[in-house]
């Protein structure tokens, strides 16, 4: 095993890549993880526990999923950003359906419009009610598209990245505030993992939350990073990512045919300093797939 975790560790650094893994098998409780504790800047990966607090709140009789909900658009431009993050007119949609959005396409003026209702303070509350504080929730997504990269033209973005690359401090402070770890919403792949085997299997979450949120994550329509070694026709993936700047993650659960059922957490940073960069992705999914394959051994 010890070969096999030195190896996946060269594989990332050759790749360009750090990163925290963690795969737990949530029947036996088995895994296997790389630097499963290290903290980061969790970028979109913040709208699942916004589901489960907001869920909570439903299930409480707190909040109505029917209420209709006036949301201003987003009117971003940039490329990235997508659903009503890009409308130019306001729209009226239930509080049932922005959790679609914000979950499933990861939609980020409607996590916002999830988050005027339950704040960010809120949100954290929530998961320490629920047993769950390895994550912290401190600032809306908006923040999330206010970074250098916005200020560049498209053929400069580069730019940004090299910043976000070499202006990290050694206790992982930073000059750009989302990625700096005392300021920005932030958790582990041990804390996420964690988050979701309380959805596949909980305790402390309520059921019928647990159930929603499966449902939303199994809907996840950006399926570029983890899902192609994890879904196929004897397999369901279902999962959350986050990205920003040289941020990639991506957290989920596998379940297959035979029964077995894996929580995946892949949290990675990279130094090379371009925005579109497939090979990480495919480098991410290899890691990950290959402790789930290691852990089925066991």
């Amino acid at each position: 095993m010890t070969r096999i975790l030195r190896e996946l560790r060269e594989a990332l650094d050759d790749g360009g890549l750090r990163g925290s893994f963690l795969v737990r098998d949530l029947d036996t409780g088995d895994e296997l993880g790389l630097d499963p504790d290290l903290e980061f800047p969790i970028a979109s990966l913040v709208k699942v526990p916004l589901a489960i607090a907001t869920l909570e709140r439903v299930a409480r009789g707190e909040l109505d999923p029917a209420t209709p909900i006036v949301v201003e658009p987003g009117r971003i431009a940039t490329p990235g950003p997508t659903g009503l993050s890009r409308f130019r007119h306001p729209a009226t949609i239930a509080l049932d359906d922005l959790l679609y959005l914000s979950i499933a396409i990861s939609d980020g003026t409607a996590t916002d419009a999830l988050f005027a209702l339950t704040p960010p303070t809120d949100v954290a509350a929530e998961m320490r009610r629920l047993g769950h504080d390895g994550i912290a929730v401190r600032h809306l997504t908006e923040d999330l598209v206010q970074t250098p990269a916005e200020r560049f033209e498209p053929e400069e973005v580069h730019l940004a990245h090299a910043l976000a690359i070499t202006a990290v401090t050694a206790g992982r402070g930073h000059l750009v505030a989302q990625l700096d770890v005392s300021r920005a919403n932030t958790g582990t792949a041990r804390a996420f993992v964690d988050l979701v085997q309380g959805v596949w299997r909980p305790t402390t979450i309520t059921p019928s939350v647990a159930a929603r949120v499966r449902e939303l994550m199994g809907a996840n329509v950006l399926r570029q990073r983890l899902a192609p070694d994890f879904a196929s026709d004897a397999s369901r993936w279902s999962s959350k990512t986050g990205t920003l700047l040289n941020l990639r993650h991506e957290v989920g659960v596998v379940e297959h045919a035979d029964g077995q059922t894996f929580a995946v957490a892949a949290l990675t940073e990279s130094r090379v300093p371009a925005v579109a960069q497939p090979g990480a992705e495919a480098l991410m999914a290899q890691v990950a797939r290959s402790l789930r394959d290691e852990l089925r051994t066991f």
